[in-house]
């Protein structure tokens, strides 16, 4: 999800492997991203692009005209079973796929209004109302639709608005002397229901979640000069080990907020999509995922999404939102749509940082990265402030010793003053020295690609005029002039990601209106980059907790943190809740219990998150010993699991270990499954890739 799919990536990796020793070694010894980037992109040749264009094609991301009415009609069989959410959610993609003024798409929002009326999401079905009657609703059904109105107006309270479209539907009923008996009678029936309903309603209906949404709207008493998005209570300082990292000016206590940050930059992760080859039964996919269910600028979840008019996969909770992200980045990627889901969502993130880089002054600070002739990678900007060097262990005793150094500060302004901006991001630290060849080699190729159809595009609508709107929509001022500039940039961010990039999660509810017990799970909803929180360092036994209400992230102190004391996070609150429940389950519980299985389980699929293959494998491999003595050597549970080791090891470029388990997985999963089944067809297709690499000598790189 993070990085490019597995087919890319393998690949990339083949790429990699058979490139002259001279060549690994160069581009293992260069000192700047610019080398690595030139050096990568050198490489790239056109049936990398081919390979990579078949491979983008496999998503529907582009408008198909014949797909409204297939998902109209799975809508309306959604809403006879009285599954409201997931009607809407099915009228929303034939929304997506229609052209505007057309009867395809205000069928498809009127119907999506009737399935927002049953849910009760009254405001939203109004809105819906008129999109249907703005694209040109048939003049045969308005009286339903506005039967429907007066009833969401009723419910909301708004009793004289109430009134005026009732009357306006006893005018357009008078008006229709041929509309057929039953529907007629009917609708006259509903009316006379309604106008009771209004005799008896008296005060709006009150909402249930104020204190909810005032929680959520609680901002910082007092903003922090120096840094941006902070409490008071906060000061960004420096260590000779650490690096840049917060502190506490005085003691805080459990529950403080201490910074409320907005994202600089966040992608939608595309959730259970799937590219069209993976066997869909239909190519129109009526599964819903994350990117049906929120807002792809702001994230808020909505049923009622408003589609980008250039493709079928962007959707937003407004006008206003999607005219955001037109105008900020969407115009440039709208087009690219199937190649930034093959290339991942870390790559999607590297290219939106470099678009929104344009609406600030950052030409100096990028090109500075391209000049550098150190192996540090990092970018200062120039200007030199003050900050203070705590001595942590004697600063609650003696603050009077902490000294002041000139130092300078990479994110800071001229002023010296640390805020949520482009400068603030392009100076995270990319760690480019711990991240191996084949990984450096795999986000720079990568970058290559995406920067040649930036390029292609610029290139094919100055020659034909920018007559196309697409076209004039995919050149992006600012970005024509040097791609290599903006590739290099892209780079950094891409490796920048893998230790700064935050996961914006969300809990979700699954389960029926109807049902008394609902379960809830927190997913990853977003990936996203926020400067401040970035500042946070890691900690095990972290003293702070973060949480997430759209692109907002909230940081509060989660016990009592002393004057002087490092403000710290866990990266992956998950791991420590993990590892908590793996020291008690170790007490108690049998290394072959089926609980400690899952904890296992749980910890691999953590640290893969995070990239760490090398760990997430060690966890698999504990979780492969419990799943074995409960189910046996031969069990198709074993073969689940050693599927999944395969997966991690081969990302994890860990080749004859990975070898290993897929043949491993291959020989248990084809007792059970189908030859032609999804696993194993990607069991084989790895196998080919690892067995061509492991006849070839390993070449040591320096």
């Amino acid at each position: 999800m993070d990085l490019p799919v597995d087919e890319w990536k393998a690949y990339v990796l083949h790429k990699w492997s058979f490139l002259p020793q001279s060549v690994q070694v160069t581009m293992s010894a260069a000192k700047t991203l610019s080398s690595v980037f030139l050096h990568a992109s050198s490489l790239l040749q056109p049936e990398d692009e081919m390979f990579l264009k078949r491979l983008s094609s496999n998503y529907l991301v582009e408008k198909d005209y014949n797909a409204p009415l297939f998902y109209r009609e799975e809508g309306n069989k959604k809403f006879q079973e009285k599954e409201y959410t997931g009607a809407a959610v099915l009228y929303s993609k034939g929304i997506s796929h229609s052209r505007p003024d057309t009867e395809d798409i205000s069928l498809c929002y009127a119907n999506r209004s009737a399935s927002l009326f049953h849910l009760g999401q009254y405001e939203l079905c109004l809105e819906d109302i008129v999109r249907a009657q703005m694209h040109g609703y048939p003049e045969r059904l308005q009286c339903k639709i506005m039967l429907r109105k007066a009833e969401c107006l009723v419910n909301l309270g708004r009793l004289q608005e109430a009134r005026q479209a009732i009357s306006d539907l006893e005018s357009n009923l008078t008006a229709k002397s041929t509309l057929a008996v039953s529907p007629c009678q009917t609708l006259q029936r509903n009316l006379h229901h309604l106008k009771m309903k209004m005799q008896e309603e008296k005060n709006p209906p009150e909402t249930s979640d104020a204190l909810t949404k005032a929680f959520e709207d609680m901002d910082l008493r007092e903003e922090n000069k120096q840094i941006s998005k902070a409490s008071l209570c906060v000061s960004l300082c420096t260590d000779p080990l650490k690096g840049r990292c917060l502190v506490a000016t005085r003691d805080i206590h459990p529950g403080e907020l201490l910074v409320k940050e907005d994202a600089f930059v966040s992608v939608l992760n595309p959730g259970e999509l799937l590219p069209l080859h993976l066997g869909l039964e239909n190519k129109w996919d009526t599964r819903v995922a994350n990117v049906d269910l929120y807002c792809h600028r702001c994230l808020k979840h909505t049923l009622a999404t408003v589609p980008c008019s250039g493709c079928s996969y962007a959707k937003y909770c407004s006008q206003e939102c999607m005219q955001q992200a037109w105008e900020h980045y969407h115009s440039t990627e709208c087009s690219l749509g199937g190649l930034l889901l093959t290339l991942g969502v870390f790559c999607h993130l590297a290219l939106r940082l470099t678009l929104l880089a344009r609406f600030e002054d950052v030409d100096r600070v990028v090109r500075k990265l391209c000049d550098e002739t150190d192996n540090k990678d990092i970018c200062l900007s120039g200007n030199k402030n003050l900050v203070k060097t705590f001595n942590y262990t004697n600063f609650r005793e003696s603050e009077e010793k902490s000294k002041i150094v000139e130092t300078p500060i990479p994110g800071c302004n001229v002023n010296g003053k640390y805020e949520n901006n482009y400068n603030a991001v392009f100076n995270l630290l990319s760690h480019t020295e711990k991240h191996s060849p084949e990984h450096k080699f795999l986000c720079a190729v990568s970058v290559s690609a995406l920067c040649r159809q930036l390029e292609a595009a610029s290139l094919q609508a100055q020659t034909t005029g920018l007559k196309s709107s697409k076209l004039k929509a995919a050149v992006t001022p600012g970005l024509c002039a040097d791609f290599t500039l903006w590739g290099v940039a892209m780079l950094r961010h891409m490796l920048q990601l893998q230790c700064n990039a935050q996961a914006i999660t969300s809990i979700q509810h699954t389960g029926s209106r109807e049902s008394i017990i609902t379960n809830s799970r927190q997913i990853r909803l977003a990936t996203g980059i926020f400067p401040v929180v970035s500042l946070l360092n890691h900690s095990c036994s972290p003293n702070t907790s973060v949480s997430f209400t759209s692109t907002v992230a909230t940081v509060r102190a989660a016990q009592q943190i002393g004057k002087g004391q490092e403000i710290v996070h866990c990266y992956e609150e998950a791991i420590l809740q993990l590892l908590g429940c793996q020291e008690d389950a170790e007490s108690f519980l049998s290394a072959e219990h089926a609980m400690v299985g899952e904890i296992e389980d749980g910890l691999a699929q953590a640290y893969a998150a995070l990239g760490d293959w090398q760990k997430s494998a060690t966890h698999l491999r504990k979780s492969l010993r419990v799943v074995e003595a409960r189910h046996g050597p031969s069990s198709v549970e074993i073969g689940h699991e050693l599927f999944k080791l395969a997966q991690v090891l081969f990302n994890g470029f860990a080749v004859p270990e990975a070898l290993n388990a897929v043949e491993k997985a291959e020989k248990v999963l084809l007792m059970h499954c189908d030859p032609e089944s999804d696993e194993i067809q990607e069991l084989q297709e790895m196998k080919s890739y690892l067995l061509d690499l492991s006849h070839i000598p390993v070449v040591p790189l320096v």
